[in-house]
């Protein structure tokens, strides 16, 4: 393969937030605390799940494995983007570009599909509860939390295999601050007509898929409840059980549906990295306090485990 100029690259540059001029630090600052509550938060629900008895139930199995993925989705991205506040433009490796490309999008497709897995179980909850537990089985539970993860495995290896049968020359600047999938394509000199049908095909219906499922859950959930619970205190603890699923869904969904669905140019602008970042490395801080905040249960275990550690 002749190269434009002769030179094929094999790193890149991750130029990060570009308009950060004069204020490295204070966005340092910031982001590391939110990196921080990210481990903390997360840390503290994946604890309380595994050693507390009571939250032994398919909700809390979830969440935990939520937490656990918040914890690593973050971590492919922020501890990068924090040694480029301090020490500016950031060098990666061919490979170490594909590894992150990989992981961000192998966490953040699981999230959707588990989420989506959350709201089938909350819709069983409320709609069946007499058949909860033979539903929710924890053979039920292993097999539609493995099959999440393995539906982001599958779906990110499809993109770096397929990425990294591309050519990059010339140019190696990535204006983002991770090696995301559409500022590496316009960096490619060979066609990415089939990169792009798969970001446009198979990564859109992998948003779309479970965001349609749990739009129909909450609407089945919903009629449930206005038909079938006369008293409004009832009606009032089954929405409250969903409250904190649902601000999750929308702290997620809202920006990945902005990013992904709308027809990918191959360009990334600022904007695509703003709302990165806010799924990337805000919304898994928020994720434990919207649980602990809405929930007595993860409230008195979050109790119980600081008495036992004080």
């Amino acid at each position: 393969l002749a190269m434009l100029n002769g030179t094929e690259v094999s790193e890149f540059i991750l130029l990060g937030l570009s308009d950060t001029q004069g204020l490295p630090h204070f966005f340092f600052i910031s982001f590391l605390l939110l990196y921080l509550t990210v481990l903390l938060g997360n840390g503290a629900i994946v604890t309380m799940v595994i050693f507390e008895p009571r939250l032994h139930t398919p909700m809390y199995f979830f969440l935990g494995n939520l937490s656990c993925l918040d914890i690593f989705f973050s971590t492919v991205t922020v501890p990068k983007m924090l040694t480029g506040f301090l020490f500016g433009h950031q060098p990666i490796s061919l490979g170490g570009c594909l590894a992150q490309l990989h992981f961000f999008h192998f966490l953040g497709s699981t999230e959707t599909v588990l989420l989506a897995t959350m709201a089938y179980d909350r819709y069983v909850a409320i709609c069946n509860p007499l058949r909860y537990a033979l539903v929710m089985s924890p053979r039920i539970c292993l097999l539609l939390a493995g099959a999440s993860w393995a539906t982001g495995f599958v779906h990110a290896t499809m993109h770096s295999v397929l990425t990294s049968q591309l050519t990059f020359c010339g140019h190696n600047h990535i204006h983002h601050f991770f090696c995301d999938i559409k500022p590496l394509l316009t960096l490619a000199c060979v066609s990415t007509s089939l990169n792009m049908t798969l970001l446009n095909v198979v990564t859109t219906s992998i948003v779309l898929g479970p965001f349609t499922l749990i739009v129909l859950s909450y609407l089945y959930i919903i009629s449930f409840i206005f038909q079938k619970i006369q008293s409004q205190e009832g009606r009032w603890k089954a929405f409250s059980t969903c409250a904190s699923h649902l601000t999750v869904v929308a702290l997620l969904y809202i920006p990945v549906l902005f990013n992904y669905t709308s027809p990918s140019s191959g360009s990334s602008s600022n904007r695509d990295v703003q709302v990165t970042l806010l799924y990337s490395a805000v919304t898994p801080a928020l994720n434990p306090l919207i649980y602990s905040l809405r929930n007595q249960e993860v409230r008195s275990a979050l109790k119980k485990l600081l008495e036992r550690k004080l």
